[in-house]
């Protein structure tokens, strides 16, 4: 008889095998021999997606919520990882059930990505899930239990579209002594204060009120999108301390920071203290987008940025046209009527010039030095003359720099020529460094 080769596989390399396939063919697998049947029950990831779902033909939800529950029923040993993520699945009452399971298995990786609609409440006995490492939500609802006293070895906290507290995220996050990994997205006028020691990797996206870094001084990416609303902007007019010291103020060892929509702007408020310092030396990459040159305290917040960065290597930086100025004009006709201003040489014209030129005189360090600053990318560029001194700026201070990219905003395209013809004679450290026009 021939050998059967497959019941001579190595455990390692069955397991292998098993986790790269859907469950709903991992199951299939006990039809190979009598020594395959129940392989697949001692599995230690278990993952029901909708490629498990799109493998069961006629689909409906019951017959999904029996597969799992049967899938668990007849488990052998421990489950380290449980994902259970599909669009096709909202609330049932055995997920709470399959959390039970899970929770007097040694889990240790959960992720429950559920479709829109109502929401989930994660039972009380997921607070008992003590050895988990990484646990991710997606559509529910979080409250944890007063006798929670935290997950000792959770490492990874994905929370979007999660509804919870603002005191109860913030105890949450501090209960996890060893956090490295925290993302949080689509919350609701949320101001919270995060306190992490060991956190490295922050990702925070939704309409918050008000963020204070308070005790993360591991830190070393930082992603932030931040939405605006009526009751949130009115809320910034009334603030007053510096958003700036209390973001990023504790984050020295930070090297690569992403700054989405109104970030800049979130960090302009307040009055920066004169007696504080902080030098990035580990800060290599910087991506602020949506930033106003037409607002000093944003620019400001850019140049301290950069300035603070001796190791910088790349900053890419997409600009916002702010309205509120010129709302009256319109834009096109704006930059005709500013052309014409600095033509003339009435008092209009020669305050506008003056302030510009004043501004970034006293504002910008005579010694500074971009020492290691060797791509820069600038898109939808409007022609303001911020604009232009701040690649003056960079261009006079980066010795290798090696690629400048610049692209104009589709709504000055009759403005691109003159743009061109400014950025040809700025000043440049770098001998090698290659300015790059992109236009549609």
């Amino acid at each position: 008889m021939e050998d059967d080769r497959l019941s001579d596989l190595p455990p390692n390399i069955v397991e292998s095998i098993l986790t790269r396939l859907p469950i709903r063919e991992a199951v299939k697998t006990s039809i190979l021999s009598r020594s395959w049947r129940y392989k697949w029950a001692s599995l230690t990831k278990l993952v029901f997606d909708d490629n498990c779902v799109d493998s069961l033909g006629d689909f409906t939800k019951d017959i999904f919520v029996n597969f799992v529950t049967r899938c668990l029923f007849l488990h052998q040993g421990p489950i380290h990882m449980f994902k259970l993520s599909t669009s096709y699945l909202q609330y049932v009452p055995d997920i709470d059930q399959w959390i039970l399971f899970l929770s007097r298995n040694d889990i240790k990786e959960l992720v429950l990505e559920l479709g829109e609609g109502e929401w989930f409440r994660v039972p009380s006995c997921l607070f008992n899930c003590s050895k988990l490492t990484r646990l991710e939500l997606v559509n529910c609802e979080l409250d944890p239990p007063p006798t929670f006293k935290g997950f000792p070895n959770l490492r990874i906290l994905t929370l979007h579209q999660v509804l919870v507290a603002a005191d109860a995220i913030e105890s949450l996050i501090s209960s996890c002594p060893v956090l490295e990994n925290l993302s949080l997205s689509y919350f609701d006028s949320l101001a919270m204060t995060i306190s992490a020691p060991n956190l490295k990797y922050l990702n925070l996206e939704g309409e918050f009120k008000d963020i204070c870094l308070e005790n993360t001084p591991a830190l070393v990416a930082l992603s932030v999108a931040m939405y605006m609303t009526d009751d949130i902007a009115e809320h910034f007019e009334q603030s007053s301390s510096c958003k700036f010291v209390k973001f990023l103020g504790g984050t020295p060892l930070l090297e690569h920071l992403i700054g989405q929509i109104y970030f800049t702007k979130y960090l302009s408020i307040g009055d920066y203290p004169a007696t504080f310092s902080i030098t990035y030396d580990r800060l290599k990459v910087i991506e602020l987008y949506q930033v106003s040159f037409e607002d000093m305290k944003e620019i400001l917040v850019v140049l301290r940025l950069i300035t603070s960065s001796p190791n910088l290597r790349e900053l890419t930086i997409s600009v916002s046209f702010d309205g509120t100025l010129y709302n009256v004009i319109e834009r096109s006709l704006f930059y005709d009527f500013l052309s014409l201003l600095q033509g003339s040489s009435n008092t209009v014209a020669s305050a506008v010039v003056t302030t510009d030129l004043d501004f970034w005189e006293e504002e910008c360090p005579s010694d500074c030095t971009f020492g290691q600053l060797k791509s820069v990318k600038m898109t939808d560029l409007s022609c303001v003359p911020h604009e232009l001194e701040f690649i003056k700026f960079i261009l006079r201070n980066s010795p290798i720099l090696e690629t400048m990219r610049v692209s104009p905003s589709s709504y000055v395209k009759d403005k691109t020529v003159n743009m061109l013809m400014q950025l040809v004679r700025f000043r440049r450290a770098s001998a090698q460094a290659e300015l790059i026009f992109e236009h549609e």
